[in-house]
C-alpha cells in the first residue's frame, strides 16, 4: 500500500531527528482528525508534547517553541488550502520536520514539505468502510509510530493488527444501526438547531459534525460542546425541547461523557446517543480500543449525517459561500 511505503521512510526521519513537540496544523475537518492522535501522545508520551493549531493562527502566534526539534503535521484534503501551505512553509522556515497528509498525489502542500502521505477519500455520503487507508488512521500510524521509534512503545503493532479488523467492525455497527439512524434522521429533520457533545479522544468528531455537517452540509445551527465544559455555562441552554448527540468513547475521559449523559436525560428529552460501549469491537486490541473508539462513533454519525441529509433534501454537496465566492 503506497500510504505505507511513505510512512516506512517518515519513520526512518524520525529515527535520524531529535524530536520533542509536535504541532497539528490544519483548518476546519482535517483539524477535527488531529485530536485522537493528540489524545494519544498526551496519555503515552513521557517526552513529547503535542499542540493543535489552526494553520493561520498558527503562522501569526509564532510559537517560540517550534525548531528544529518540532514536527510539524499538516492536513488538507487537496493541499489546496492557503492558509496549510503557508503554515507549513512557515514550520520549514523554522526548521521543523513537515509531515502533509493530502488525497491528491500533486498540491501546493506537498511542494512546502519534507514528505506526504497520500488517504483515499471518503467523502460524508459514502459509506464504503476503508479504515485502514482514511485520514484517521495514517494520523494515528504517525503518532503510534513516533512513539514506537522514540520511545518503543509497542502499541504501534496493535495498532496497525486493529486497524485490519476494522472493516469488519464498521460493517456490524453499520447493520446494528441503520433503522434507528433513519428513525432520528426522521425525528429532527425539522430542527434548527442541534449541539454535539464529548470528551476526550472523541472530542474532535463532535467538532467536526458540528461545523462539517451540520453548519457547513446542512446549514443548521450547532456548537460543539466538550463534556468537561458543559456544566460551566452551556448547559444552561438545555429544556426539552433543545436537541443533543452525545458521543461517549472508551478512553479515561468517559465519566465526564456519562455525567453529562446523566443531567442530559434528567432535563432534556431530544437526545441521540452514540455510545461505543454498545459496539460488537471484536478484533480491537483492548490496549488500543480508547483510541479507535473514535472511529466507530464516527461511523454512525456519517451514517447520521447521510440520512438527515435525505430526510431534509438537503444533499451534504451543498454549499452558500464555500468554493463559490471569494473568502
Amino acid at each position: 500500500m503506497k500510504a505505507d511505503a511513505q510512512l516506512e521512510k517518515i519513520f526512518e526521519a524520525f529515527k535520524q531527528r531529535t524530536i520533542t513537540r509536535v504541532f497539528y496544523v490544519a483548518c476546519g475537518g482535517s483539524s477535527a482528525l488531529m485530536y485522537p492522535s493528540k489524545y494519544f501522545l498526551d496519555r503515552e508520551s513521557s517526552q513529547i508534547t503535542s499542540e493543535i493549531f489552526s494553520s493561520n493562527e498558527f503562522i501569526h502566534r509564532n510559537p517560540q517553541s517550534l525548531n528544529e526539534n518540532s514536527l510539524v503535521i499538516l492536513c488538507s484534503h487537496k493541499g489546496k488550502t492557503p492558509e496549510t501551505t503557508e503554515a507549513a512553509k512557515f514550520a520549514k522556515s523554522k526548521g521543523a520536520l513537515v509531515v502533509s497528509l493530502m488525497y491528491v498525489e500533486h498540491a501546493p502542500l506537498a511542494d512546502e514539505s519534507d514528505f506526504i502521505v497520500n488517504y483515499s477519500w471518503i467523502s460524508a455520503g459514502n459509506m464504503e468502510p476503508m479504515p485502514e487507508i482514511m485520514n484517521y488512521a495514517i494520523l494515528y500510524k504517525l503518532a503510534f509510530g513516533l512513539l514506537y521509534v522514540k520511545e518503543e512503545n509497542k502499541k504501534y503493532e496493535k495498532l496497525v493488527t486493529s486497524l485490519n479488523s476494522l472493516s469488519t467492525v464498521f460493517e456490524k455497527v453499520m447493520a446494528q444501526n441503520e433503522d434507528v439512524i433513519n428513525a432520528y434522521a426522521e425525528q429532527y429533520k425539522d430542527e434548527k438547531i442541534m449541539y454535539t457533545m464529548a470528551s476526550g479522544a472523541n472530542y474532535g468528531m463532535a467538532y467536526s459534525f458540528a461545523i462539517c455537517i451540520l453548519m457547513e452540509m446542512q446549514w443548521m445551527h450547532s456548537h460543539a460542546i466538550h463534556a468537561g465544559e458543559f456544566f460551566h455555562g452551556p448547559f444552561e441552554i438545555l429544556d426539552k425541547d433543545v436537541p443533543f448527540i452525545l458521543l461517549m468513547g472508551l478512553d479515561e475521559t468517559r465519566p465526564l461523557e456519562e455525567r453529562a449523559l446523566t443531567f442530559l436525560k434528567q432535563y432534556g428529552n431530544k437526545l441521540v446517543v452514540v455510545d461505543a460501549q454498545n459496539f460488537d469491537l471484536t478484533g480491537i486490541d483492548d490496549e488500543v480500543k480508547g483510541y479507535l473508539a473514535p472511529l466507530v462513533n464516527n461511523v454512525v454519525l456519517r451514517m447520521f449525517a447521510l440520512a438527515l441529509s435525505k430526510a431534509r433534501n438537503h444533499p451534504l454537496e451543498t454549499r452558500r459561500y464555500m468554493f463559490k465566492v471569494p473568502y
